[in-house]
């Protein structure tokens, strides 16, 4: 909110200083000397006024509005406020009539300006529109082959045109140029036979492909004119977008080629039935050298043409603007459009719809220059950082203040206006520049600027003075004291130590020296005192007893006393900030207990201790499960028996105490938990007043739920049998496998018995001889 009223306020005081009076402050931080208290605020003053300040007290306390320290007693003369001065170095005469000498539109020319940080400083800048003024006009054709008609129109157009030239002045130049677009693939056919004729075969008038020709520097000369755009024909290629911002920026920085001169108005009329191509894509046909903004001009021919990618829409802005140059975009109406969104980023440009044979093309440059010329915006270059500039045009048509730039719009010939500069520095610096100039135009203002963030103080001459116990000088009104000694007014000898030793003892843990409240005096700290009249105290000045908590807008709630910045709170009050009478009675319960002995009572409420819930601090959710927690106890207490049976009474009677009950009284949870011996034990707990405070019933039948011991004689024979019946299984599996293997052997021996195959011996004789008788008929 502070800061919307800050800039509120600010352009109310560009329109009429007083309309907003906004109570000056002085924020002050660390002040240690006049030049600090200068830097902190345009609204801070240095009182260098001798003993201004007490014993004590910080020499902060001279820095401060010069209405607080003339309350405090400071006389006038001696209060230090360094004001901005505004010097008008050089402001020659406006002179609006052009008469064969140099026109002056614009004055001052130059000023030096002084200034206090953050302190604004205001001077009138008039301009006044000249009549006659000479004007450059450089006619910017597109010829490809859609342009055609376009063409034909132009050839008789050159007399028409130096006709409208002289209407606005009698010192007229014209200038022709010509583009289609780089002539490489995709943008052009690079068919040898095409690059030399790329329009259609039926078309027998056609020039080659090229980028941006130079065709005719300014003349005055109209018969020039017609002769040379008459020699021109059409060109062709293959995209739609054409290649009108290499030919801009070419026309723009060859300067002595076009025949600009140096007091002129400048103007280029483009005129196309297309967009553009811009920077970036060149890298569709392999062109990766940026535009480097300077002329590549031979033979009137763009050289870098298929070299050097087309300028991005920024870089052709600051060097149009950087040259006065003015643009005038005569279109068809299919990119009008485009054209308007493009003259939107190119300051002191116009847009124009041109017939689709440039019939109208006369009436569209006259129109745009009008419109052009009776639109005055001044701007500003290279502005230092931490440098504000506002304009606030004084004008009949006036646009609203602005930061960036001022406008007057609709302004006649030879009228004057005039706007307000208002410029700010936040920082100091020291000779830093900057330029103001009407766009378009070529007059110039340049402000000289630095900052004042040191006091010239009227110090006495005296190398000791007496207010230093003559062992320093004063400065504005301080003390600096000769090697050796040391304090507010130099009491101090240092001795052996040096300063550093000195300082270093009133340091708490490597610090601040005395917290930044007090000075260190002869090695002790001399608190200083607050904005309210009280001191800092302490050894190292670290307590006040200003910054205590508040409650209801009141320091300790008003029933106490702030010391060091915690409250003391009177008899019958407490709290942090005293905000509550004494009082248990919201915190008692019914067995009469405070907060249950598990918290403590402020203001009248229980502030439970870890884990306990308001509001009496009964039970306690994150606590662990005290059944577990307490079963080494109950075990130890009622069956003697346990980790703590050897010193029960000594871990456990402070926390716990028990009785082995048949029957339970108490409510509440039943825990039924196994103990050391593996019996169970069954029991309940009742917390009594206090964090661990408890009172237990055993359940007194622990042995009938206590496990029986093994049989010793079963778990023998058991063993035996088991190991039998082992011994048995393995030898069944031992006889199973010898005779499964034996089974497979014999199967084996059969198969190869089959196999076999005997043959006779020839040195067997059978031993059974035949012998026949021949005389045994049968019979």
């Amino acid at each position: 909110m502070g800061k919307l009223l800050y800039t509120v306020c600010t352009f109310l005081w560009v329109f009429s200083a007083g309309w907003c009076q906004q109570e000056e402050v002085c924020s002050k931080s660390v002040i240690n000397s006049c030049g600090d208290c200068i830097r902190s605020g345009p609204h801070c003053v240095w009182c260098q006024q001798l003993n201004f300040t007490k014993v004590g007290a910080q020499e902060a306390v001279r820095c401060d509005t010069r209405a607080q320290l003339i309350a405090r007693g400071c006389p006038v003369e001696e209060i230090i406020a360094p004001e901005n001065l505004v010097d008008i170095v050089e402001a020659r005469p406006l002179n609006a009539v052009f008469e064969g000498r140099e026109l002056v539109q614009m004055s001052p020319q130059r000023i030096n300006l002084k200034m206090r940080p953050g302190l604004p400083s205001s001077f009138n800048v008039s301009f006044k529109r000249a009549e006659g003024y000479p004007v450059d006009l450089y006619y910017l054709m597109d010829l490809s082959y859609s342009m055609k008609d376009d063409l034909a129109q132009v050839k008789g157009l050159g007399r028409d045109l130096f006709r409208a030239l002289n209407k606005i002045t009698q010192h007229g130049q014209i200038g022709f140029g010509a583009f289609v677009d780089k002539t490489v693939l995709p943008y052009t056919n690079t068919n040898k036979e095409k690059l030399e004729k790329p329009c259609d075969q039926k078309d027998q008038q056609c020039q080659p492909a090229f980028g941006y020709t130079h065709v005719l520097s300014m003349t005055k000369s109209a018969d020039e004119f017609g002769k040379k755009v008459s020699e021109q024909f059409i060109s062709g290629n293959l995209d739609s977008p054409e290649g009108s911002l290499d030919a801009m920026m070419q026309a723009a920085v060859c300067g002595e080629k076009i025949g600009w001169r140096n007091s002129s108005t400048r103007l280029i009329v483009l005129t196309t039935d297309a967009g553009f191509h811009m920077a970036g894509d060149g890298k569709l046909a392999g062109i990766l050298e940026p535009n480097d903004k300077q002329c590549h001009m031979a033979r009137n021919i763009y050289t870098k043409s298929s070299e050097m990618d087309y300028p991005s829409v920024g870089q052709l802005a600051t060097v149009l603007e950087k040259n006065n140059i003015q643009l005038i975009f005569a279109v068809t109406k299919n990119v009008e459009a485009v054209y308007k969104e493009l003259s939107k980023m190119i300051p002191k440009s116009e847009v124009g719809t041109l017939q689709s044979d440039s019939s109208n093309v006369v009436a569209l440059i006259e129109n745009a220059y009008n419109r052009l010329s009776s639109k005055v915006t001044l701007s500003h270059d290279n502005l230092p950082d931490d440098v504000r500039v506002v304009y606030t045009p004084m004008c009949t048509n006036s646009g609203p203040p602005g930061e960036n730039e001022g406008v007057c719009d609709n302004v006649g010939v030879q009228e004057q206006i005039s706007f307000k500069i208002t410029v700010t520095a936040s920082s100091c610096m020291t000779d830093k520049s900057f330029t103001i100039r009407p766009q378009g135009i070529r007059d110039t203002l340049t402000v000289m600027l630095s900052t004042t963030c040191d006091c010239q103080c009227e110090n006495p001459s005296e190398e000791f003075h007496s207010h230093c116990n003559y062992n320093g000088s004063t400065d504005c009104g301080i003390c600096r004291c000769r090697e050796g000694f040391l304090g507010q007014f130099c009491e101090c000898s240092a001795g052996v130590k040096d300063e550093q030793s000195l300082q270093q003892t009133c340091r708490r843990d490597n610090g601040t020296v005395c917290e930044g409240r007090g000075d260190c005096v002869c090695g002790r700290c001399q608190c200083h005192t607050t904005e309210s009249g009280t001191s800092y105290h302490g050894e190292f000045c670290e307590c006040d007893d200003d910054h205590c908590e508040k409650f209801q807008n009141k320091q300790c709630g008003g029933n106490g006393k702030c010391n060091c910045g915690k409250c003391e709170c009177s008899d019958g009050f407490e709290g942090s900030a005293c905000q509550c009478k004494t009082s248990q009675d919201g915190c008692r319960t019914a067995s009469n207990t405070v907060c249950f002995g598990r918290g403590d009572c402020e203001c009248n409420r229980c502030k439970c201790h870890g884990g306990y819930q308001p509001p009496n601090c009964l039970t306690c959710l994150g606590c662990p499960d005290q059944c577990q927690a307490k079963l080494n106890c109950i075990e130890c207490q009622g069956f003697d028996s346990g980790p703590f049976k050897k010193n029960c009474s000594e871990a456990c009677s402070a926390s716990i105490r028990s009785n082995l009950v048949q029957k339970f009284s108490l409510s509440g949870k039943e825990c039924h938990r196994k103990d050391s011996e593996g019996c169970w034990i069954t029991f309940k707990l009742d917390q009594l007043p206090g964090k661990d405070n408890y009172y237990a019933e055993i359940y007194d039948m622990r042995g009938e739920h206590c496990p029986k011991p093994p049989s010793v004689p079963a778990i023998i024979g058991g063993s035996v049998a088991l190991v039998a019946l082992i011994g048995v299984a393995m030898l069944l599996l031992i006889k199973l496998l010898i005779y499964m293997n034996d089974l497979k052997e014999f199967k084996k021996f059969e198969n190869e018995k089959k196999k076999s195959k005997w043959a006779d011996n020839p040195l067997f004789q059978n031993a059974t001889t035949t012998v026949a008788n021949p005389t045994f008929t049968g019979e």
